[in-house]
């Protein structure tokens, strides 16, 4: 679709006039320029007749504007708000009035106490005017507040736009300014307008998000005819707030759609805009909460892993890089996490691991899990050097000395019984390894090597370790290790560390 969509922001107007304490003009300032970083197309800067503090903060702003972006300042049907716009405005590159009433029978009776012909014909009257004061080269749009409110009247309110189209509005905005029905029922309601009115006239859309569709109406109606896209960031808005900046963009990209926005500026605006507004981004919020990239699900997990360098994921919409969310994706260990998030998890933290250590040690840590919740870093590694370093079982090594050169006392307990052997042998792994044998516990090593455990942390204060590999029963081979400030005490160790786990095999 060659059709590119209009982002048009209103974070700094519907955004700020729902925020506990509104931004004064400093703050607004930093916002607009946010807005300009992001390269969005057009912003609303406020509703200058509300107050003289808005009145002030949206003139300061339009001075500021760049050429390529639209500003707009907000009206009602009523000219003293209309001429407070055009002054607050005039001075921007491209200016444009938004002005704004219902047209839907609900509020027509309920609210504004007035009929349809009267309200059709102030509309009328007040873009013709806007038309006639602002300058040659801005813009009139006109809103249809509570667009989604009429689906009984929709003929008439179509014949009513064709008319502000004729008075001089080039941009009809079609907002469901409360959520009552499912995406489908709004987006035929703006496929229908978009068909009656003139090519020319941009279809805009502002859907509030009460019932938690506002992304999926907004994406689905730019895909039906609608160009301009009102959104907040961080889905800043009345109530439940409006459409979420962020998750349309995405989508949009997703589906191929071509814009010009920064989007490795969107976690960073995030996280300020939630400073700045005291509203917390919700932990699961899409895209840019907390949890919004964490897998606990060992079958999620495994997925995530094997994918995580690639540009798509299995289980994650974008590549976290898109958004300026570099190293985002996290995994977490929960009972319902497996081998797959331990071996991630510890070789993070650059310990060593296997997929078998990870197989064989994930039973405790989900025990674990199962007693205390979600496992922290810390948790886990403590648990790691438990079940990895000091492996229980019916072995236990007592003392091992060297008597005299390759001499060697080995003193340990098998089911409680005592053992006191001497061996020769060529170097401690061999004489120890003699000494079981000569216990009847003979095992077949395949290699061991020697190693420094923290290294990276300690330098050269690093423990020994070595790694030893055995040959079980079945003739598969089995990692054991162990680490201390002595290399010929960490030899032993593995070595007792591996009777244990071939025991539990």
């Amino acid at each position: 679709m060659e059709r590119k969509p209009f982002f048009y922001d209103i974070t700094l107007r519907d955004g700020n006039q729902a925020l506990k304490k509104p931004w004064n003009l400093e703050e607004k300032e930093k916002i607009f320029n946010t807005l300009i970083d992001l390269n969005v197309d057009g912003i609303e800067i406020g509703f200058p007749h509300s107050s003289n503090m808005d009145f002030e903060s949206t003139k300061y702003l339009a001075s500021l504007a760049p050429k390529n972006i639209v500003v707009s300042g907000l009206a009602r049907t009523k000219k003293e708000d209309i001429d407070d716009c055009n002054k607050a405005i005039c001075q921007a590159h491209k200016p444009r009035i938004h002005t704004f009433v219902t047209l839907s029978p609900f509020h027509l009776k309920y609210v504004l106490n007035k009929t349809y012909g009267e309200v059709s014909k102030n509309a009328i009257e007040a873009v013709k005017y806007a038309r006639s004061i602002l300058k040659k080269d801005g813009e009139i749009e006109f809103s249809v507040e509570h667009f989604g409110d009429c689906s009984e009247n929709l003929d008439e309110v179509i014949r009513t736009l064709k008319e502000i189209v004729n008075a001089g509005a080039t941009i009809i905005n079609l907002p469901n300014t409360v959520e009552r029905y499912r995406p489908k029922h709004i987006i035929n309601m703006v496929e229908k307008v978009y068909n009656a009115l003139p090519k020319e006239i941009m279809i805009s859309v502002h859907n509030h998000n009460d019932l938690g569709m506002a992304t999926a109406t907004t994406v689905e109606s730019y895909f039906v005819g609608a160009t301009q896209l009102e959104c907040c960031l961080n889905g800043l808005g009345e109530r439940c707030g409006n459409t979420n900046f962020y998750e349309v963009a995405v989508a949009l990209y997703n589906n191929g759609v071509k814009t010009d926005l920064n989007y490795n500026k969107f976690y960073e605006t995030a996280i300020m805009i939630s400073e700045m507004s005291k509203v917390e981004i919700p932990e699961k919020s899409p895209l840019i909460g907390k949890e919004a990239l964490a897998h606990r699900s060992g079958i999620h997990q495994d997925g995530a892993i094997k994918t995580k360098d690639m540009q798509m994921g299995a289980y994650r919409p974008i590549k976290p890089s898109l958004i300026g969310r570099e190293n985002s994706e996290q995994i977490g260990f929960t009972s319902q996490s497996g081998k797959t998030a331990i071996f991630d998890i510890i070789s993070g933290a650059n310990y060593p691991i296997t997929m078998q250590e990870a197989i064989r040690i994930a039973p405790y840590f989900k025990q674990k899990a199962e007693l205390v919740g979600e496992l922290n870093l810390d948790e886990m590694i403590k648990l790691y050097f438990d079940t990895v370093f000091n492996v229980e079982g019916p072995f236990r090594l007592i003392d091992f000395n060297e008597l005299t050169k390759d001499n060697y006392k080995l003193m340990f307990e098998y089911n409680k019984k005592l053992y006191e052997i001497e061996s020769t042998g060529n170097g401690p792994v061999d004489a120890c390894l003699l000494a079981l044998k000569q216990a009847g516990f003979e095992q077949k090593l395949l290699h061991y090597e020697q190693k420094a455990l923290d290294e990276d942390k300690l330098g050269s204060g690093a423990y020994a370790m070595s790694v030893i590999y055995f040959e079980d029963k079945n003739k598969k081979q089995i990692i054991a290790r162990a680490f201390d400030t002595s290399t010929k005490k960490a030899n032993v160790k593995a070595i007792f560390n591996g009777l244990n786990i071939l025991n539990l095999v």
